[in-house]
C-alpha cells in the first residue's frame, strides 16, 4: 500500500516520499508524517537471518513507496559500505544487564551517520524522479554531530552544495575540529553567534523566506534540509531499532515476540521517535524511555503535559542534546492530536509566540509508552566511572545520559523487562569530558594525548575519523551573527 506524506500544519496535499525528502519542510512550516504507519510485512524470524542492509530494505521499502526496488537497494548498498568499521554496522554490546546499540561505527563516529550516509543517495535519486534541475543547497543547523556527518555525506556530491551552522561555543573541541577541517568545494561551515536553538530557528527562517526563495529558483538553486526533521532522515532510523531486536533474538537473548525497552538519550526527539514508529510498526517495544540531560524541557513535559522553552539554556558536556526547542516533537503532537493540523498549528504558533504551549489530558493519556527523566552533570559523569570500574566498558556522555536515566527507571518501576540503550557517540567524540569522569587526573593532557589514553585503558583502537583531524588544516572560519544567517547563504551562493 502507498505511503503519501502529510504537513503536521495543513490538510489536503498530501506528496510522495521523494517529494517529501526533497522538500525537507512543508511550504507551510509544518513537517511531513505518513499518511499510516506501514506494519511490518516479514516475520521477526524472518527478519532476524538478515543483514543490516536486508533489514533496512525491509523496512524503508514500506515507507519510501515511490522508490523501485532497484533504487532503493542501491542507496542501502552504497550508504552501508566500508565506511563502516563493522560489517554489523549497528553492533549490540552486553554491560551489566543492558544491550547498549551502538549506532557510531560510521565515518564521522556518532549516530547521526546511520542516516546521513544514505539521505544524499536517497536525494539524489528523487532530484532524478521529480525532474529537478536546480541545484540542491542542503542547509542545516547541528548541535554537534549531524553537522559533520552531513557534511561528510555531501561533499562533492555533484548537484549539490551543503551549508551548517553551528554555535560556536556549544560543541566538543572535537566536533568542531571534524567540521572546520571539512573538504569539499561544495561545503560551507559557519559558528554563529548564539545557542543551537538560535541556529535551528535562523535556518527555519531562511527556509519559510519567499523572496529568497524564488530568488534561489531563478539562480538555478533550491533548498533541502539535512536536520531529523526531514522524513528522509527519520526513516532510516528506524531500521536500527528492528535490527536490534532481530539480533537479540538471532542470540537467543529474548524469545520470538518477547517485548524489549528501548532508551534514547534526546534532543531534537527524532531518534526516540523512530523508536515510537518502528513499535507502532508491530515491532514488540515496551517503554520508550526518553533521557535528558540537564536542559530536561522534555523530561518536564512528559510528567507535566506541557512544553516550556523559557529557561535558562545549560551549556553540559553532552552538547548534542542542549536543545530547548524539539523540532520532531510536533510530529508526535501531530499523531495525539488525532492527526488534527489545526490543533497542532494551534499548540505550535503558541510555542514561538509565548515559548509554551500545554497539551489536553486526552492527548497526555497518548503517551502512556512514553517515560522521561534526566540526568544531571553529576550524574551523567558518575556514571560513565561506574561502568568504566565495574566492566571496563567506556561510553560517551550522551550515552551515560540514557544509560543512568535507565537505571532510574529501573529503581522506580521495579521493571527487569530486557532493554536496549541507544549509545548515541563514540567516546572518541567527547574524550575531554569522558576522561574527566573516570579520574581529574586526565584534565592536564592535552586533547590528542587524551584520546590515546583512552584508547589504552578502554582497550581500542582510535577510530579513523580522530586519526584523519590530528593534522588536518582548519578550511572553515567563517562566523556570523544570528542576523547575518541569510546574508552568509546568500553570499556562499553569489546571489
Amino acid at each position: 500500500m502507498e505511503v503519501f506524506y502529510n504537513s503536521t500544519r495543513s490538510k489536503g496535499n498530501p506528496v510522495k516520499a521523494s517529494e517529501a525528502i526533497l522538500k525537507g519542510l512543508s511550504d507551510d512550516g509544518g513537517l511531513f508524517v505518513p499518511d499510516h504507519i506501514p506494519a511490518l510485512d516479514k516475520s521477526l524470524k524472518e527478519l532476524s537471518e538478515m543483514t543490516y542492509q536486508q533489514v533496512a530494505y525491509e523496512v524503508m521499502k514500506l515507507y519510501l513507496t515511490d522508490f523501485s526496488e532497484e533504487e532503493l537497494k542501491t542507496c542501502i548498498e552504497r550508504a552501508y559500505d566500508s565506511k563502516f568499521d563493522t560489517e554489523v554496522i549497528a553492533p549490540l554490546v552486553e554491560a551489566e544487564g543492558a544491550y547498549y546499540l551502538e549506532l557510531f561505527h560510521g565515518s564521522t563516529i556518532a549516530f547521526k551517520d546511520m542516516a546521513l550516509s544514505i539521505l544524499p543517495h536517497l536525494m539524489i535519486t528523487s532530484a532524478r524522479k521529480n525532474r529537478i534541475k536546480n541545484e540542491i543547497v542542503i542547509l542545516t543547523a547541528t548541535s554537534g554531530d549531524t553537522g559533520k556527518a552531513a557534511l561528510a555525506g555531501f561533499a562533492d556530491v555533484e548537484g549539490t552544495r551543503i551549508i551548517v551552522f553551528y554555535p560556536k561555543n556549544g560543541v566538543s573541541p572535537i566536533q568542531e575540529k571534524q567540521m572546520v577541517t571539512q573538504k569539499g568545494a561544495n561545503t560551507l561551515v559557519v559558528g554563529i553567534h548564539g545557542n543551537f536553538d538560535d541556529a535551528q530557528t535562523g535556518v527555519k527562517k531562511i527556509f519559510s523566506d519567499k523572496e529568497l526563495a524564488a530568488e534561489m529558483n531563478e539562480k538555478g538553486f533550491q533548498f533541502s534540509s539535512a536536520n531529523s526533521i526531514n522524513i528522509g532522515r527519520l526513516v532510516p532510523q528506524i531500521c536500527y531499532y528492528v535490527y536490534a531486536y532481530a539480533t537479540l533474538l538471532k542470540e537467543g537473548k529474548i524469545s520470538d515476540g518477547e517485548k524489549i525497552n528501548v532508551v534514547v538519550p534526546t534532543g531534537n526527539f527524532g531518534n526516540i521517535l523512530a523508536a515510537f514508529y518502528a513499535k507502532n510498526m508491530g515491532l514488540p517495544i515496551g517503554k520508550l524511555i526518553c533521557a535528558s540531560n540537564d536542559n530536561k524541557v522534555l523530561y518536564d513535559f512528559f510528567r507535566t503535559g506541557t512544553y516550556d522553552k523559557n529557561r535558562e539554556f545549560v551549556l553540559t558536556t553532552s552538547p548534542s542534546m542542549d536543545i530547548l526547542i524539539s523540532s520532531n516533537l510536533e510530529r508526535l503532537i501531530y499523531r495525539i492530536a488525532g492527526n488534527d493540523a489545526d490543533k497542532n498549528r494551534e499548540l505550535m504558533a503558541a510555542l514561538t509566540g509565548k515559548g509554551r504551549y500545554e497539551i489536553t489530558e486526552k492527548m497526555k493519556a497518548e503517551l502512556a509508552d512514553f517515560y522521561g527523566n534526566f540526568a544531571s552533570e553529576e550524574e551523567t559523569a558518575a556514571e560513565i566511572k561506574r561502568l568504566y570500574e565495574d566492566c571496563g566498558y567506556v561510553i560517551d556522555t550522551h550515552t551515560s545520559v540514557a544509560s543512568a536515566v535507565y537505571r532510574k527507571y529501573v529503581e522506580e518501576t521495579g521493571d527487569k523487562t530486557k532493554t536496549v540503550i541507544a549509545s548515541t557517540a563514540s567516546p572518541f567524540k567527547f574524550t575531554r569530558s569522558v576522561m574527566n569522569a573516570i579520574d581529574r587526573k586526565y584534565d592536564a593532557m592535552g586533547d590528542f594525548e587524551l584520546v590515546d589514553e583512552l584508547s589504552r585503558i578502554a582497550n581500542v583502537a582510535v577510530p579513523k575519523a580522530i586519526e584523519e583531524i590530528r593534522t588536518a588544516p582548519v578550511v572553515h572560519d567563517v562566523q556570523c551573527d544570528v542576523d547575518k544567517m541569510k546574508d552568509t547563504v546568500k553570499e556562499f551562493l553569489h546571489i
